[in-house]
């Protein structure tokens, strides 16, 4: 599960431009090969987590269960969303690290 760190630096990559949110354009960065982490929001529903995290696991992107939507969403700025990828590689290793550290890990 994604914890206050990870939240943190998901924000950093927010400000910096290095994110994209929502199905449609999560789903388009992984196709282009630009997405290096996808968060799928805890109350995401069971299709949406499935395709998703199949999506991740046939172009190789970690892929890590995240927060309620409207948490994720407040995260980075906007209204609620389901999904959010990093485009940045280095963001990316730090809020995986973030995650990795936190007891609660779900993948």
């Amino acid at each position: 599960m994604v914890n206050n760190k990870a939240l943190s630096m998901l924000s950093i990559a927010e400000k910096a431009g290095k994110t994209v949110s929502g199905g449609f354009m999560v789903e388009k960065a992984l196709q282009e090969k630009k997405a290096q982490l996808v968060l799928i929001a805890g109350d995401a529903s069971d299709n949406t987590k499935k395709k998703f995290m199949q999506k991740c696991e046939f172009y190789k992107i970690p892929c890590y269960m995240s927060v309620d939507s409207s948490l994720l969403g407040k995260t980075i700025g906007k209204e609620a969303r389901v999904t959010v990828a990093v485009t940045d590689v280095g963001l990316a290793k730090q809020i995986i690290n973030g995650i990795n550290s936190s007891k609660d890990l779900e993948v």
